[in-house]
């Protein structure tokens, strides 16, 4: 059987799917997924300065400082001798191939502590690390509301 590249793309998904519904895991970390971190609305507020909203739901804030595994697929933003030591984790393969642009709290940035991983971008892939949630700005820009403080990337299975 000869599959096609939406074929792939929706198998994919339904693998990051069923990883999203998977119990805490022995290591403690909490296996959590864009499911939970994509579940509300968020509007980005227009300045650094503004006034916060105070969109990020109670059970979402809750996981802040926590150990959890996060799956999705990596968009590279830093590499260091061929390893990508900072990059996007985002929420489905279209944000990462073909240019669909996600929303702010579909995506996690992520920065290796330890050092960097092997750019691996069309599969579904799970890091593990400590969660930080709230806004993040860069030179008065929002960057995102979730920050993962990288401790390794975790095996894959299959």
């Amino acid at each position: 059987m000869k599959f096609r590249p939406r074929h792939l793309l929706l198998l994919a998904a339904i693998a990051l799917a069923l990883r999203a519904a998977e119990p805490a895991k022995a290591d403690g970390y909490e296996n959590v997924g864009f499911d939970r971190l994509a579940s509300y609305t968020y509007t980005p507020p227009e300045t650094e300065t503004a006034k916060p909203t105070d969109q990020i739901p109670a059970p979402i804030k809750a996981l802040d400082q926590h150990k959890v595994a996060v799956t999705g697929f990596m968009l590279p933003t830093k590499m260091d001798k061929g390893l990508v030591t900072e990059f996007l984790l985002v929420k489905d393969p279209m944000m990462c191939c073909y240019g669909v642009m996600p929303k702010v709290n579909e995506w996690v940035v992520v920065k290796m502590v330890g050092g960097g991983v092997k750019p691996l971008m069309d599969l579904p892939i799970t890091f593990e690390g400590k969660l930080k949630v709230g806004e993040m700005f860069e030179n008065g820009y929002l960057t995102g509301v979730y920050l993962l403080e990288g401790d390794r990337m975790a095996a894959s299975r299959g």
